[in-house]
Order: C-alpha cells, then sequence, then structure tokens
C-alpha cells in the first residue's frame, strides 16, 4: 500500500505516512513469528509480542527508548510506586496511549510538509546537496562495502525502513566534520566541525527485558518520584516541543522523555511516491554526559579523576560503555552494585550502576515485583573507530538476573554474583599463564597462546554461568550456591587444562632452561608448568571439598602478587612457588 498523494502534490510525491497507524516497527512475537506494527498496534498488542527487533541491536534499543518516552508521556508517569503497581496489574494499562498518539498524530507523520517526524523540514546545504542515505544506514560500514548486506550502496528504502533509520541516527550517528545546514550559526566554511556521537552512542545501554514487551515497557518505565533521578516539569519528548531549526537551540535535556528522544541531528528525507532515495543530514543539539546520571537511567556511570581535575569539582561521572570484547556477565558488578573503593561512607562511589536497575531494586525492596522473580538485562552499545567518524563494532548481550540481586536490604546474592564472576575471572586467568607456561618449554611466543587460552576458558564458563545464575531465583543458601559455582569452574577449567598439556609434543616435556625476572634461573617443562596450573587454580577456587575462598561474602583474595596489574615479567604470579611449585634449579 503506497502513501497517498495530496492532490496538490507534484506528481508521483507522497504525501503522508503515518507512523501512529501505518507499520513500520518490527516486532517478535510470543509465537515465534515476525510482523511488522505501527505504534497503535505495538501497544495494543504488547502482551502478546515477545520483543522489538531492529536491523541492527542499537536500533532496538532506540526503538525502546521511543516507546518509553511515548509510554511516559501518554500516561504521565508513573508518578510513584503504587501507580506502577496499578499498570502492573492492568492487562489493558496502555490504552490511554491510543488517544494520545491521535492527539500527537500530526508530529508522528513521516512525510509532514512542515513538521515531518524527527526531521526538519525544508533543511539544506548551501549547495542543495541530496546525501547518499549510506549516511543515516549503519549496516554499510564506510570502506567495506563488501561486508554489508547491502552491495555497494543504500539507493532507496521503503518508509518503515527510512523510519526506523532516522531514530537510530539521532541515538548513534558518527561523529566527525559534516556539511553546514543553511541558517545554521555553527558553519564555517561550509562545514560544521565534530559535536560528537549521537546520544545513545556515548553510553552503555542497558535496559531489562520481561517475558513480553508490556512488561519489557513496564520494567523500564521509572516513576517520577524516584530517588537519585530528576524528573523536571518540563520533561517532554521532541514531538511536543517546537519544530527544530538548522541550528542548536543550546538547552540542556530535561529528563528520561527528552533524552530518549534527544534531537542529536538535523535530518530531512528526499522521497518519491515509491520511497526515500536520499538525505540531508547534519549537526543538531550536542549534549555534554559529564554528571547525567541523574537524568540518564539507562547506563552505569564512572567516576572520572581527569575530569575532575580538569574542572576543579568533585565527583564527575561519565557513562560506563561497555568493552566489546568483555560478555555481561563478566561486568556484572556494574550492573548490580555501586562501587566505592575507598571503603568511606563519605567518599562518592567510584561506579553507579544503571538508574534502571536501581529502579527495579526499588520494586524488588518495597513489594511489588517479588523477590523469586527473573528477568534478563539487556546491554547494548557500539564502538567507534578513527575519531567517532565510523562504527566499528555493535556490542549486544543479555544476563538472566534474579531481581534478588538487587535487593537494596540484602546484598548477600549480590555480592556471591560478583564474587562467581571473579572466580571465573581468577581460574581463566591460572589457564592462560599454563598455556604461556607451555609456550616457554619451547621458546615459542607467549601472548598469542595466552589470549586464545583465556579466550576459551571464559566461552566455556559464559553459559555455565547464565544458568548458575538463573538458578540463584530458587536457592536458599547463595554461599552455598557460590560453593557449586567454584567447584564447576575448578571442573570446567581443569579439563581446559587438561588439554592443553596433551596436546604439547615432546619437546615441551623435555623442556628448557628458563631465566625468571629476578636473575634465577631453572628447568621449565611440560610437568613443571602442570604442577604450577594446579596450585594457581587451588589459590583461585580454594582446595577441593573446603568453604572456598570468599565464602563470607565478598570475592576471593587472588594470589599475592596476582592482582590487577597482572603477572610478573615471567609470566607467573610474583609469589615464592618453592612451597608450592617444585623446580629443578640449575
Amino acid at each position: 500500500m503506497l502513501p497517498t498523494e495530496s492532490p496538490g502534490a507534484g506528481a508521483g510525491q507522497a504525501r503522508s505516512f503515518d507512523l501512529t497507524s501505518r507499520p513500520w516497527i518490527g516486532v517478535l512475537r510470543c509465537n515465534g513469528s515476525q510482523d511488522e506494527l505501527s505504534l497503535r498496534q505495538v501497544f495494543a498488542h504488547a502482551g502478546k509480542l515477545r520483543r522489538i527487533v531492529g536491523e541492527l541491536p542499537t536500533q532496538e534499543f532506540a526503538l525502546i527508548r521511543l516507546l518509553l518516552a511515548v509510554a511516559h508521556d501518554a500516561l504521565d508517569g508513573p508518578g510513584d510506586i503504587e501507580e506502577w503497581a496499578e499498570l502492573w496489574a492492568d492487562p489493558d494499562c496502555f490504552a490511554p496511549v491510543q488517544a494520545y498518539l491521535e492527539e500527537q498524530r500530526e508530529r508522528f507523520d513521516l512525510l509532514h510538509p512542515l513538521t515531518p517526524f524527527l526531521q526538519t523540514a525544508g533543511l539544506r546545504s548551501a549547495r542543495d546537496e541530496v546525501f547518499s542515505l549510506n549516511r543515516v544506514v549503519a549496516d554499510v560500514p564506510a570502506g567495506e562495502p563488501f561486508f554489508s548486506a547491502r552491495m555497494p550502496d543504500v539507493e532507496r528504502l521503503t518508509f518503515a525502513e527510512a523510519a526506523r533509520w532516522v531514530v537510530h541516527v539521532h541515538a548513534y550517528d558518527t561523529s566527525g566534520i559534516k556539511t553546514g545546514m543553511v541558517g545554521d550559526g555553527r558553519v564555517k566554511g561550509g562545514k560544521v566541525y565534530p559535536f560528537g556521537t549521537g546520544w545513545a552512542g556515548g553510553l552503555g545501554g542497558v535496559f531489562v527485558e520481561g517475558k513480553t514487551l508490556r512488561e519489557t515497557l513496564l520494567l523500564n518505565l521509572v516513576a517520577a518520584d524516584t530517588e537519585r533521578l530528576e524528573f523536571s516539569p518540563d520533561d517532554r519528548p521532541a514531538w511536543r516541543r517546537e519544530p527544530c531549526g538548522a541550528g542548536s537551540d543550546g538547552r540542556s535535556a530535561t529528563g528520561p522523555r527528552d533524552l530518549y528522544t534527544w534531537q542529536s541531528r538535523r535530518v530531512r528525507l528526499h522521497h518519491d511516491v515509491d520511497g526515500v532515495h536520499g538525505v540531508v543530514l547534519g549537526y543538531g543539539d550536542p549534549l555534554v554526559s559529564r554528571n547525567m546520571h541523574r537524568r540518564e537511567p539507562m547506563t552505569p556511570w564512572r567516576r572520572s579523576p581527569a575530569q575532575e581535575k580538569k574542572l576543579g569539582q568533585t565527583p564527575v561521572y561519565l557513562p560506563l560503555e561497555h568493552e566489546p570484547a568483555r560478555s555481561a556477565w563478566r561486568g556484572i558488578a556494574s550492573l548490580v552494585a555501586d562501587r566505592s573503593e575507598s571503603g568511606g561512607s563519605t567518599e562518592a562511589a567510584s561506579r553507579l550502576r544503571p538508574r534502571i536497575l536501581e529502579w527495579i531494586a526499588r520494586l524488588v525492596t518495597e513489594g511489588p515485583l517479588p523477590r523469586r522473580s527473573l528477568v534478563r538485562a539487556r546491554v547494548v552499545g557500539v564502538t567507534y573507530g578513527t575519531q567517532q567518524s565510523v562504527i566499528n563494532e555493535v556490542v549486544d548481550d543479555r544476563l538472566p538476573m534474579p531481581v534478588v540481586l538487587l535487593h537494596r536490604e540484602d546484598p548477600t546474592y549480590a555480592q556471591q554474583a560478583i564474587g562467581a564472576a571473579e572466580d571465573a575471572d581468577r581460574a581463566v586467568r591460572a589457564l592462560g599463564d599454563l598455556a604461556a607456561d607451555l609456550a616457554r618449554t619451547t621458546g615459542a611466543e607467549q601472548e598469542g597462546p595466552r589470549s586464545a587460552a583465556r579466550a576459551e576458558g571464559f566461552d566455556a564458563l559464559e553459559h555455565p554461568y547464565h544458568g548458575w545464575l538463573s538458578d540463584m531465583v530458587d536457592e536458599p543458601d547463595p554461599f552455598e550456591h557460590r560453593h557449586v559455582w567454584q567447584r564447576q569452574v575448578r571442573e570446567r577449567v581443569g579439563r581446559l587444562g587438561d588439554r592443553l598439556i596433551a596436546a604439547v609434543g615432546d619437546a615441551a616435556w623435555e623442556g628448557r632452561i628458563h631465566t625468571d625476572g629476578k636473575g634465577g634461573t631453572h628447568w621449565l617443562n611440560a610437568g613443571l608448568a602442570d604442577v604450577w596450573f594446579r596450585g594457581r587454580l587451588a589459590r583461585a577456587l580454594g582446595d577441593p571439598g573446603s568453604p572456598g575462598p570468599g565464602s563470607s561474602g565478598g570475592g576471593a583474595a587472588a594470589p599475592a602478587g596476582d592482582g590487577p596489574s597482572g603477572p610478573g615479567p615471567t609470566g607467573l604470579p610474583e609469589t615464592d612457588h618453592a612451597a608450592t611449585d617444585p623446580e629443578v634449579h640449575v
């Protein structure tokens, strides 16, 4: 079905594409089928939908934020936890959204001549250039079209596709020098110099997934009276503000509704009756991420000593972005606990968990959400390259999470979950040291084998950790559950070590003279490397049958000298091996 045409429009010129009634949002139904739905349909059938789907995980994150902005604004809340509990109990809780969308329908028209959805009418450069759609479609890597599903360029998009990418470009567009737009006072020599990525591009995005899209939206619908979050009375989404001009109005964000729809770019789609064939794209409203933790709930935060020194103020918090090589389970501490490294109660925390998880903690602690509930923490983000001018990698991971981990007054479960991840990290470090030691027995390069062994170790433990964490829902004793995990880690990592040792050749069993970093020498062979490995694994996890390290609540103590700074110059922990690692001295 083509968009309707206005009588006064030019031949073949599309007039309207109403996002409230036209299908454009990809969804996965609970029966496993996929579909595209309008905004009205998404809210009407949210209880029968599993989740939003997009061309990229980042598109899903941006669309979830858009839906949350609609829900917050349509419901004008929730104001407090009692209002939220009423919504949670009401299967038809999103009914008011239908009237709201009808009221705002004109601002949700993708092709409106004066107020096109999240665009700037009449936007143009001094040369009236119309650019390739590659500028808004993020799955076309710059300079690497052969790795794209669209080769080599995006020549045309359907209106539904274009709408999704308009939402995405405001959230995740790259930085770099952009063409200046007529009417933008920031233009110098026809260009606007870098103002950074889209707002969500600087976040370590986190949201909570429930069993259905309805649950997902409600779980992320933070009440206005939430402690440590600021909701301005003026907080409202982009479509309830005056249409943007070519330049920036220089204002600050007013709260979550504003941030969820922040207009970081100025966009204008060029289209005909068949779809979109070009785009004009420039910078919009820049936004500094510093100390926005009281308004942006969907990211963890870290203190920045460098910014504190530069600005002469403390604390200064910046978003804690995701590391692509580090799975969500390994960074569980940033999700479930605020941390203060000083140990003093007056010192500001060095890390803040996402306020969206602080909200879940409140739901658990104050009662509406049962302690034995299970949700999924979804982490989404991007890493940029070459001065943030290209997207290098997209981060997408899920972590099943018993909500008891977030209980404000009972940190025991969270402490054991964090400690279990630390158990795995120490055990995998021991496995990496074994691989390096085996390489050293033949004089081979060590870092490659060490990295490969560590990657294999974490891969082998990721699925078991997810299962162990999910099982915590029904565990009355988190300490004993932690011991179960330590036994699993010992067994699995031990088997990986056995495989490494079994794969070495005769030269490794014969060994060679090795000089350590302190001037001593000893004979190193595969047998000795095996003994060292077993000793390190025992110190990392405790002896079999013992209560295990860290049973009082925190993580186990690392072997002396084998802390965050890593191994010593020989690749071994800088400890006295005389008691545990027999050596043949030369």
